[in-house]
């Protein structure tokens, strides 16, 4: 059961973003480049930190040890100032962050919270973790390939930039837990 659940949950977060970094056919190629603007990569940013801030409570609620409930608290934590200064620059900057009508990065939510709900004790603690690697690298991979490249304006290059090395040690702290289970 556990496999399932990590297999659901690893290829949610594979999927996460999957409406912004698949490449699309040649004969979408123009109109998909025109919706990676930068309200929309603000409307991504915003709803990957909402979206992790929700993974981390559950895992103070139902985080079987300590380091598990602490590291949940952190990543909901963490992501709450994040989210906070892109709204603030988006604010600032007169952007209204718009997500992308087929956003895929809130289904994979949904699935990844219904499976993590599900688990207790120590098979919530691996799957939980195993999403947040999962997850990070998604983030982490779209980021620099995709959303980086796109953005348009100065500040919200460089606030992406600026917190680009917390979502790597998040990843990595997480790794680091998960090997620590085994």
């Amino acid at each position: 059961m556990i496999v399932h659940n990590r297999s659901i949950l690893t290829f949610g977060a594979l999927a996460l973003l999957a409406g912004i970094i698949t490449s699309p056919a040649p004969a979408q190629a123009p109109a998909a480049a025109a919706k990676l603007d930068d309200p929309t990569i603000v409307a991504i940013f915003d709803a990957a930190n909402t979206y992790d801030i929700e993974t981390g409570s559950l895992a103070v609620k139902k985080g079987s040890s300590k380091k598990v409930r602490d590291f949940g608290a952190m990543i909901a934590r963490d992501h709450k100032s994040v989210r906070q200064q892109g709204r603030d620059l988006a604010k600032s900057l007169g952007v209204t962050p718009t997500p992308p009508s087929d956003f895929a990065l809130a289904k994979a939510h949904a699935d990844a919270m219904k499976s993590l709900r599900r688990l207790h004790g120590k098979a919530f603690d691996r799957a939980f973790l195993q999403h947040e690697v999962d997850f990070h690298n998604a983030v982490i991979g779209a980021v620099t390939q995709t959303l980086l490249p796109a953005i348009q304006n100065a500040q919200v290059k460089d606030l992406v930039t600026k917190v680009a090395p917390a979502f790597v040690a998040h990843r990595d702290a997480a790794q680091n837990l998960l090997d620590q289970q085994k």
